[in-house]
């Protein structure tokens, strides 16, 4: 988990991810932001980040986005 705030940290400084919960719904993190976030996930943990798994419900909070990394690890 703290290596993905660490990855949203380098995405985006200004915002607490220990605490936002809607982060694409409220439009915190953009289409830019949410790309870059899936590039750094990809080569950080070995993993491929399919279409499938572009929706808001992965990426709107630091857990959110930690499931999806730790269901792709086991698939």
């Amino acid at each position: 988990m703290d290596q993905i705030i660490s990855i949203l940290e380098g995405i985006r400084p200004d915002v607490d991810f220990t605490i936002e919960t809607e982060l694409v719904d409220d439009g915190i993190l953009n289409s830019f932001d949410v790309i870059s976030l899936v590039n750094e996930l990809n080569d950080a943990f070995g993993i491929e980040i399919g279409m499938e798994e572009m929706i808001p419900e992965n990426f709107n909070s630091a857990e959110s986005v930690y499931e999806l990394v730790k269901k792709l690890q086991n698939e």
